[in-house]
């Protein structure tokens, strides 16, 4: 498999895979939903309880950084290929990928509170825009702070850009799944987000966000932690497995993305801000997104 075409794939899968929930347009209600009780019973501050273990698991670092191997899964392409995660609380998430051997870069992913980068280092084009551009990130609640949520391994409250104790009664607990985990749930218009954390230690195992609609179908993008390591006195997940899948589209059926971090670090000296040179063209979202369309 040459370069370009190791190029188009793992600069182009992450963003669509992200973004696809919404690549219907849809009419979101900005009223969460919440577990409410009339009674106060034993069961009710179980429940709570669990959700504050849960959430406070959350890593208290500013920075996480390493190494890490990236593969991604697409009808028949699997490409694995080397890369780094740098992220800094509140401020970016950013993936950067590499030319096996090689080890020059040829894209990063980069997501900010304001706006989302895509760079296509192979053909010199870029995307950048907020996220009030991107429909497809917008119509469904994929906003910085619900991705970075999700790669840090935490609790969400849509809307929100951290999860407060005021919040925990909003969740759903339901009863253990097995002997190892309990599920926790919230739901937002046509959204619902279900997470599934370890009875014992509260560390979040899985997360998944669903979208539902009568008339464009129904899609899911799956996230699983595994490799926990210690991070100060908390854990963090260095294995992320991320799935997405659909039947709203005929062209786009599952995409698969394994991110496995070779180490985790809190290093701070790195540069928040990706400058992108004056010459790459900058391109719309949408001709990305044609772009994996017709691979």
């Amino acid at each position: 498999m040459g370069k370009k075409t190791i190029a188009k794939i793992v600069v182009v899968c992450l963003p669509m895979m992200l973004a696809a929930c919404g690549s219907k347009k849809a009419v979101v209600d900005n009223t969460v939903q919440p577990h409410t009780t009339t009674v106060p019973s034993t069961e009710a501050t179980t429940g709570v309880a669990f959700v504050q273990r849960v959430a406070e698991n959350q890593v208290n670092a500013k920075n996480i950084v390493g190494d890490m191997s990236f593969n991604i899964k697409m009808g028949e392409k699997d490409v694995t290929v080397p890369g780094s995660v740098h992220m800094r609380k509140d401020e970016v998430i950013r993936l950067q990928l590499f030319i096996p051997l090689l080890g020059s870069e040829v894209g990063r992913l980069e997501f900010t509170p304001n706006e989302v980068l895509v760079v296509d280092r192979m053909h010199k084009e870029y995307v950048q825009a907020d996220y009030n551009q991107l429909s497809f990130l917008k119509n469904n609640g994929l906003t910085f702070y619900t991705l970075q949520a999700l790669f840090w391994n935490e609790l969400l409250v849509p809307g929100s850009s951290s999860v407060k104790s005021k919040d925990y009664p909003s969740f759903e607990v339901g009863t253990d799944q097995g002997n190892d985990s309990k599920p926790l749930s919230m739901k937002k218009g046509n959204i619902s987000y279900r997470w599934l954390a370890a009875k014992e230690s509260g560390l979040i195992t899985n997360a998944t966000v669903s979208y539902q609609s009568s008339s464009h179908g129904a899609s899911d993008l799956v996230w699983d932690y595994g490799n926990f390591t210690p991070v100060g006195t908390k854990q963090f997940p260095a294995l992320q497995n991320i799935k997405f899948t659909t039947t709203s589209s005929n062209k786009l059926k599952k995409v698969e993305v394994n991110i496995k971090m070779k180490e985790v670090k809190t290093t701070e000296k790195w540069d928040v801000k990706t400058t992108v040179s004056n010459k790459y063209k900058k391109v719309e979202a949408n001709d990305i997104l044609r772009k994996l369309l017709k691979m």
